[in-house]
């Protein structure tokens, strides 16, 4: 029986090149690569959207916010044996004014919507894998709209980290393991895609 994984963040999910600001090939996401290392038994649904955020309304990018999103996601595409969620790099972003802890929150309402939901086999919840996006660099490509956010994104691993606890979900500090590149201090590299994808891969092994 072919098995069903929602992968659901923001540009790093979709698959935004830092160097020119296209997308790069299926084959080259971290979501492509890993439906490749999970092979044909599994199904690799990639749900990224520049500027998501986990929780708050963009006053100027409309379906932004991914509670709304969500939700919806899962009961379109039950059932469904594992969610992966990686976001809060958005939320950083000077508009929204959110601490570190409001962030956390977003996490933390996310990781419930999944944790308490009928989406997977037999009205059950799926299995959770939060990534937490490694920090935005202070870079001088950095725009200023993420003014800020490298300081509050130094936390992110730890507050993420402690919801993953919590609830009793699975973690991966990204940041242990990829940067953004330097380029603009928000995206990743080709080759970061790929190593997150084998970090993502190796954790799946255990759980299924």
């Amino acid at each position: 029986m072919e098995r069903t994984l929602l992968c659901f963040g923001d540009s790093n999910t979709w698959g935004y090149n830092p160097a020119g600001g296209t997308r790069y090939e299926r084959i080259f996401r971290w979501p492509g690569i890993l439906s490749s290392l999970l092979g044909p038994g599994w199904n690799v649904i990639e749900e990224g959207l520049n500027g998501r955020t986990t929780v708050f309304s963009d006053p100027l990018q409309k379906h932004r916010r991914g509670m709304d999103a969500l939700e919806m996601l899962l009961e379109t595409h039950a059932p469904l044996d594992a969610v992966i969620i990686m976001l809060g790099t958005n939320d950083a972003k000077a508009r929204f004014s959110a601490t570190p802890l409001d962030i956390a929150m977003g996490w933390n309402m996310l990781a419930k919507t999944v944790k308490n939901s009928s989406a997977g086999h037999e009205e059950k919840a799926p299995q959770l894998l939060l990534v937490c996006p490694p920090p935005v660099l202070n870079v001088a490509g950095l725009t200023e709209t993420f003014s800020g956010a490298p300081a509050k994104s130094i936390r992110f691993s730890e507050l993420c980290r402690n919801v993953a606890a919590e609830l009793g979900c699975y973690f991966l500090d990204a940041g242990t393991i990829i940067a953004a590149d330097p380029s603009d201090g928000i995206h990743l590299s080709a080759e970061s895609h790929k190593k997150l994808a084998h970090a993502i891969y190796a954790i799946f092994k255990k759980l299924t």
